[in-house]
């Protein structure tokens, strides 16, 4: 879809193009790094490293994403995790008991949960069997409602990429916000869509410091599109929705990209390792493609299988409810010791 076919306030909330954004004492003014003594946020005077309010726009964390991935610092939003990235789409653009989503399971849960919570209908429509977008009957479930599509890619839990083609055709024939979700992308051979952000408008992707960055438990999640839709997005957003003990853990590994590249390295070269062990494993009856830190298998008995393992202390995923995932068990690549225990303890059963 092109910039001029594309007009951000078609599709947002009309009460949201009213909302005049909250203004923080961090948002009025912002330091350039001279001594100052601040008296306009009402804080605790004493330091300790966190007595004051955190940056509300992160910009230093975001100029440094900025500079990796060759986009402008205008085009990126920071979240409490990509959920609250997510929710912020939902409640920026989706207008409760009449708008629509469309997703693609099996694929991540949010989704569901968010359409639910913000009162937002939901139009599902599975995968083929190759875990692949059905892209006619996608384009069929599509009307004026339409608001946000969600594309998993690589998808959760199936861990495949999505074809380049198929995605190519929803985003050019979709009125609305066609979201990618690329928490795993940094364990693809696929090139991330955010180089493409500047040629399609209605695309945004999210990214995450929760997987390949090994920082689940500070929750930062990374929206990226252009400038109009990142411009909503800070209009509703929390003020200091990112804290500062966040924004300094993620600058700091953000900025150590060598030690993330060795680590994705090795959780790549275990995963190949891991696959290749599973093929002599005889209740296995199919591993699936992945592109991401996991593997999904299917076996005879997925809730006979997870039990055993649990009673071994190993914890996995039994995604079988999942559509097109009967008997299925996601597992998670671990280092090597915990790899090869899986192992033993799956030929032990």
């Amino acid at each position: 879809m092109s910039t001029t076919e594309f007009n951000i306030k078609n599709i947002v909330r009309k009460n949201v193009l009213q909302i005049q954004p909250y203004s923080s004492a961090r948002d009025e003014y912002v330091s350039d790094g001279s001594t100052m003594v601040f008296l306009d946020a009402n804080e605790n005077p004493y330091e300790n490293g966190v007595n004051r309010y955190p940056d509300p726009q992160q910009r230093r964390l975001k100029s440094v994403l900025a500079d990796q991935k060759n986009v402008g610092v205008a085009n990126i939003l920071l979240g409490n995790g990509s959920d609250e990235v997510l929710d912020l789409l939902f409640r920026a653009f989706c207008e409760p008991k009449h708008d629509n989503i469309i997703t693609l399971p099996p694929t991540y849960g949010m989704y569901t949960v968010l359409a639910t919570i913000n009162d937002i209908e939901e139009r599902k429509v599975v995968l083929d069997r190759h875990f692949q977008p059905k892209v006619s009957q996608i384009l069929n479930a599509i009307d004026e409602n339409s608001k946000l599509l969600f594309l998993c890619s690589p998808n959760n839990p199936t861990g495949n990429s999505f074809s380049e083609d198929k995605i190519v055709q929803i985003v050019e024939n979709f009125k609305g916000l066609v979201v990618i979700d690329e928490a795993y992308i940094d364990f693809s051979v696929e090139d991330s869509w955010v180089k493409r952000i500047k040629k399609y408008p209605n695309l945004v992707v999210t990214q995450t410091l929760s997987k390949a960055y090994g920082l689940a438990g500070i929750r930062l999640g990374i929206c990226y599109a252009s400038e109009g839709v990142i411009e909503i997005l800070n209009t509703i957003k929390p003020p200091y929705n990112v804290n500062e003990l966040t924004q300094q853990r993620a600058l700091e590994r953000v900025l150590d990209q060598e030690k993330v590249t060795e680590e994705v390295g090795r959780i790549l070269e275990q995963r190949n390792a891991l696959i290749e062990a599973l093929k002599t494993v005889p209740f296995v009856t199919e591993i699936y493609p992945t592109d991401a830190n996991f593997v999904l298998i299917k076996v005879d008995d997925a809730n006979k299988r997870y039990e055993q393992l649990l009673k071994h202390g190993i914890v996995i995923r039994n995604r079988s409810t999942q559509p097109l995932c009967e008997d299925a068990l996601r597992l998670t690549i671990g280092t090597a010791e915990e790899n090869t225990q899986l192992i033993t303890v799956l030929k032990q059963v």
